[in-house]
């Protein structure tokens, strides 16, 4: 908020009163009640910015050229749409490229993963369940129940987009192809969730997944029945 008004002018005046604040968009003078200014520096809601609804949108349309925090290529962004990103990507191939890059170091699970074995083994505190092991078929499956026979690969971007060029998906690709013959030569039911719509980590927008692995479980045991 840009006020035109003094200290001593803002106490004088009463709560009914207007005072003069300029527009981001066009540096007009316009007024605004006491009281409306008074709850804006309460509540810091960034509110009482333009004298218009046309500024408004003026004012959250003009666009700033910066740079994707993965790749360097030069993107266009309003002031509106930075509001709450920390870091700033031209697609989503380079945000899970680059966040894949920075997982917290010495692991290779997401936090999609970290959080689904929390939930299911609070879940399912008497059913055994393996996580990211490689000793049932001699490569990793992500969820393993063995009295189930059942397994789950949660694929995310890059088991469906180039993020790393085409050789790359190629060879993830046959290696999840590989992944499902050996499940199938040891019986073992492999079911894949694409995890790709799932851009940041949200337990909100993780719930989906957990629904759909108890699901599955629970028409394969009588735990919960």
């Amino acid at each position: 908020m840009k006020t035109l008004y003094n200290n001593f002018e803002y106490n004088s005046a009463k709560s009914t009163d207007k005072l003069p604040c300029q527009c981001y968009s066009c540096n007009n003078t316009f007024f605004v009640l006491k009281k409306q200014i008074t709850h804006e520096l309460k509540h810091n809601r960034g509110r009482i910015k333009y004298c218009s609804l046309k500024c408004r949108n003026i004012g959250h349309s003009k666009k700033q050229e910066f740079k994707c925090t993965n790749c360097n290529a030069k993107i266009t962004k309003s002031p509106f749409e930075l509001k709450k990103i920390k870091n700033i990507f031209c697609s989503r191939s380079c945000a899970a490229s680059y966040n894949n890059k920075h997982k917290t170091t010495g692991t290779r699970r997401s936090k999609l993963e970290d959080w689904l074995e929390k939930q299911l083994t609070n879940h399912y505190p008497d059913l055994e369940i393996h996580f990211n092991r490689k000793d049932t078929i001699d490569s990793e499956l992500d969820i393993y129940i063995p009295s189930l026979k059942l397994a789950f690969e949660l694929n995310g971007i890059f088991h469906y987009e180039p993020i790393y060029g085409e050789d790359k998906l190629q060879q993830i690709q046959e290696n999840d192809n590989n992944k499902f013959q050996l499940c199938q030569k040891h019986k073992i039911s492999l079911c894949t969730i694409d995890t790709s719509q799932q851009k940041y980590f949200k337990e909100k927008t993780s719930k989906k997944y957990f629904d759909i692995i108890t699901n599955i479980i629970n028409q394969r045991t009588p735990l919960n029945s």
